[in-house]
């Protein structure tokens, strides 16, 4: 990264993010007290405002990838990107949520799930399947990597750190205070997160207004300027915005199929009633909607950095954005901004650390150890697994510095497109099993299993072999593409396995 921070905003900057610090671990004391359990841990023990969780489903949405990382690919591809990232999965991510929150909830109120994969087994009356997608749960950690790697652009850059102190800085406290909060703790900091992220959505949308003095030909006409196709709906120079495909149709099936990752749809377990559900998804929506909007600032960007260089050095794609924010803003301002894009990081890394840290202790350790912790029913045993959850976070903290380091060195283009790899797998093989599980009742096992399989081998044979969909220029070399095509595959088998199952009944009866 080019050195573009003054040594003004570097002081300023470990004053502003010190007493940052702070702020987060009071409300951090505040909810780690009221843990004594697991339960407690993945869901909290307090009456939560739907507004505030509300809020938090929203900054846990919408993370550094939203704020950081995907601009960059917009400064890079132009108006296709944010047609895709900033149009058609947004709104295609909200309908779903909208549908979805309240079936899953229902089930998972019912039988106190902790986790997705709780979920999964007491649905499908299945061990063996919450066993499967705790293991699955492990492909979240491309996600961490995401976040961190985002996290430690802006704070190298704000903070005048080389990359791999801030990198170990921000795993370190993030990790170590995420052992105690849990549920409670979470969603008091992804709401003062959130609040942040209101704010610094509203100052990088704005920031750009004087490139519609022309109005809004006139700012395309700029665009053109650079590369007549960042000004076109489809860029045939990007393996993400090729083809309609791409743009319109791969993003509406991950935009759908987004939802069904732990930290987003179970959110809702934590409100206590269901009367507080409409008003959580209101807040939760319309909040999302204008965080999704912040990849426009992507396009500022590249009117600012034409040649994608800053102090002659150029620019890789991850540290677009943390170049813009230091070069466009005074002090201040920047620093705010920062403030903003740290939150957006940390309100969704706090949900995927913890959810991970539930499902790697409730659905992996506890049944694989069986006999050896007689105790895990009991109050004394469920402490026992509080502690050992601390423990998972320890080594999770070790992984994530290991692949972080490795992306920050080496990425393919972005670390967005090592972590979509991973997390579009996972939503690809968890779809199926719990749309038939909210709206099919019936649904054998057999059914849901099979397509969560079946998903998970077309994805990752679509993005290895970088196979191509007949009839476009899409391949599965883009990571959405390998998980809409997954998806729809799942979809096939899934049905016509229920199908089946279901006429061999009939004809029994």
């Amino acid at each position: 990264m080019p050195d573009l921070a003054s040594k003004s905003m570097i002081t300023a900057g470990w004053a502003l993010i010190a007493l940052y610090a702070l702020v987060i671990l009071f409300f951090v004391v505040r909810g780690a007290r009221r843990n004594k359990s697991m339960a407690d841990y993945a869901l909290g023990n307090l009456a939560f405002s739907p507004v505030a969780v509300g809020l938090a489903l929203a900054a846990s949405m919408t993370s550094a990838a939203t704020f950081i990382i995907n601009p960059g690919f917009i400064a890079l591809y132009g108006i296709s990107g944010v047609i895709s990232y900033g149009v058609v999965l947004p709104l295609a991510a909200v309908i779903s949520l909208v549908i979805l929150t309240k079936g899953f909830r229902r089930h998972g109120k019912s039988v106190k799930a902790l986790s997705m994969a709780q979920w999964m087994s007491t649905r499908y009356n299945s061990p063996a399947m919450g066993l499967f997608f705790g293991f699955l749960s492990l492909l979240l950690i491309t996600f961490i990597v995401l976040i961190v790697v985002g996290l430690t652009k802006v704070l190298s850059t704000t903070l005048g750190l080389d990359e791999m102190t801030a990198l170990v800085g921000i795993v370190v406290f993030v990790f170590g205070y995420m052992m105690f909060g849990g549920a409670n703790s979470m969603v008091y900091t992804n709401t003062v997160q959130a609040v942040l992220m209101l704010i610094v959505a509203f100052v990088l949308l704005g920031s750009g207004y004087e490139h519609f003095s022309q109005g809004v030909s006139g700012f395309l006409a700029k665009l053109a300027a650079i590369d007549p196709v960042l000004a076109q709906p489809i860029n045939p120079g990007s393996f993400l915005f090729r083809s309609w495909f791409e743009i319109i149709f791969a993003q509406i099936v991950v935009g759908v199929a987004v939802v069904c990752q732990p930290h987003i749809i179970t959110k809702s377990l934590l409100l206590k009633t269901d009367r507080d559900v409409n008003r959580y998804l209101v807040v939760g929506v319309l909040t999302e909607i204008l965080f999704f909007a912040v990849v426009f600032v992507g396009l500022y960007a590249r009117l600012t950095f034409p040649d994608l260089q800053a102090a002659g050095v150029a620019l890789k794609m991850d540290g677009i954005i943390p170049a813009y924010v230091i070069q466009e803003f005074p002090v201040w301002l920047g620093l705010v901004v920062v403030l903003g894009l740290i939150s957006a990081g940390l309100s969704t890394l706090e949900g995927l650390i913890q959810a991970l840290g539930t499902t790697i202790t409730s659905d992996l350790i506890r049944p694989l150890a069986g006999d050896y912790l007689p105790l895990a029913q009991s109050l004394a045993g469920d402490r026992i697994l509080l502690w050992i959850s601390r423990g998972v976070m320890v080594l999770l903290a070790v992984v994530t510095v290991i692949i972080s380091r490795d992306q920050l060195l080496h990425p393919k283009l972005s670390v967005a497109i090592f972590a979509q790899n991973g997390v579009y797998a996972y939503f690809s093989a968890a779809f199926v099993p719990i749309i038939f599980g909210m709206f099919l009742p019936r649904t054998p096992r057999l059914a849901a299993m099979a397509a969560a399989v079946v998903a998970l081998v077309v994805h990752f044979s679509m993005y290895y072999g970088k196979l191509p969909v007949p009839g476009t220029a899409a391949t599965g070399e883009n990571p959405g593409v390998a998980a809409s095509v997954a998806i729809i595959c799942a979809l096939l088998v899934g049905a016509a396995l229920y199908q089946w199952k279901k006429g061999g009944e009939d004809a029994a009866s």
